[in-house]
């Protein structure tokens, strides 16, 4: 099998982080995002919507999600846990994942993807669409983020982790969220004690400069 990655792109970060929680080594080939290679015709017959990554098996099969390809893994080596153990546990971290993904990673998406000029004409990832920005998308997404970060500070009040005791992966999901947000020029508010103090720990974690 082949990963097909990109240094600084937020989706196949959260695939690194993963992998080195498990310590699972994968051969990657990376796919230079600023030169356009991921809108290549050879990229493009891997994935035709040109995102990253894409982790292709050596029967042709394609997956094209990065928290597909993270379940893969987790079912490959359940340890450590990273989608939890009981049903409860399972429960919760696929509940903060997609909270994560619906209100934050959605919100930076908004911004980015709807203000920056890389992404004229390109305001939704998909190399078969031409979309174009709307400012009004850009304002909403502001909003929302706000909103995530305080509810996510309120929720790290009392426990380390987001979905509990442990590592899990809500948490790669929100620490790759909350470094992409700079991107978009979005930030945490010094205020916030809770997301702030979980931040430090988990950008601390070996995973995190994978």
């Amino acid at each position: 099998m082949k990963l097909y990655d990109a240094p600084w792109a937020p989706s196949p970060r959260r695939v690194r982080i993963f992998l080195a929680e498990k310590g699972v080594e994968v051969p990657r080939e990376a796919v230079d995002l600023r030169s356009g290679a991921h809108l290549s015709d050879a990229y493009l017959r891997i994935n035709p919507r040109g995102a990253v990554p894409a982790l292709k098996f050596d029967d042709g099969e394609v997956l094209c999600e990065s928290a597909a390809i993270c379940r893969y893994f987790e079912a490959l080596h359940p340890e450590p846990a990273l989608f939890g153990r009981t049903p409860i546990e399972i429960g919760r971290i696929e509940s903060w994942t997609r909270r994560i993904e619906g209100d934050g990673y959605a919100a930076v998406v908004y911004v980015l993807r709807n203000t920056a000029s890389a992404f004229k004409d390109r305001a939704i990832p998909d190399a078969g669409l031409s979309v174009a920005q709307i400012p009004e998308l850009a304002a909403r997404g502001a909003i929302m983020w706000d909103a995530f970060v305080a509810a996510l500070d309120t929720r790290l009040a009392d426990r380390p982790w987001i979905a509990g005791d442990s590592y899990s992966f809500a948490d790669i999901t929100a620490l790759v969220t909350v470094d992409f947000a700079r991107a978009a020029k979005l930030a945490v508010p010094e205020h916030l004690d809770n997301l702030r103090r979980w931040h430090g720990e988990a950008s601390a974690r070996p995973s995190a400069s994978a």
